[in-house]
């Protein structure tokens, strides 16, 4: 089977953006709870995210900035009060996660017009949903401005809360159907992590053995 060969450089970012988003999938979805200076709390959902560090705890946001390339509320609060809480989306909670993904003004509580309940963090000033399984409390790390149109943000982990039925604390592995989270896809797509497999890495010598054995 032959390759479309597309070259970045000849495409227009919207472009560019849809041969990302419809295969680089599913992505994990950053539910981000801020709060403005003015302590308006403001929660949008974010999938270019991902863990980049254990030793620091590192966590990236990627957050398009609006088409005049003003802030989006998100990376405002966080510039402004140098913290974020990401929240992890399950299927029970994804249609008031859609809620909060609406073109809602910077004075509106995102949290409330999708009737969630939020909780003050433990180590800094941002929330966190209660209804979602997992909260990480983020302080920020280093912000990178890769253009006018898009910031990354990275955030240092310093809280986490995991809902009990979800993490075993004597190995610290999580359910992954318990938490059974969802993912984004192109479009208006969703997937969810059910589809699930093990599949052990192989050592050298069986790979080799493998390889020997089908010679």
């Amino acid at each position: 089977m032959s390759h479309h060969a597309l070259n970045f450089a000849e495409l227009t970012p919207r472009e560019a953006y849809k041969v990302m988003i419809g295969t680089i999938v599913p992505r994990p979805i950053a539910w981000v709870t801020t709060v403005s200076p003015e302590g308006v709390v403001n929660a949008a959902p974010y999938s270019f995210f991902g863990c980049l560090s254990a030793d620091p705890p590192i966590i990236a946001l990627g957050v398009e900035n609006k088409p005049d390339r003003s802030f989006k509320d998100t990376a405002w609060n966080i510039r402004m009060t140098e913290c974020f809480t990401v929240n992890i989306v399950d299927r029970a909670m994804v249609e008031a996660m859609s809620v909060t993904a609406a073109g809602f003004g910077p004075e509106v509580d995102e949290l409330e017009m999708a009737g969630l309940t939020a909780l003050p963090g433990v180590e800094i000033a941002a929330p966190r949903i209660a209804e979602a399984p997992v909260a990480f409390e983020c302080q920020r790390f280093v912000g990178i401005e890769v253009s006018s149109a898009r910031e990354i943000i990275l955030g240092r982990i310093v809280m986490a809360h995991v809902r009990e039925d979800v993490i075993d604390l004597t190995t610290y592995y999580s359910d992954h159907e318990k938490l059974d989270a969802i993912g984004r896809m192109g479009g208006n797509g969703y997937a969810g992590t059910l589809d699930y497999f093990d599949l052990p890495t192989p050592s050298a010598e069986e790979v080799l053995a493998s390889r020997k054995a089908r010679a």
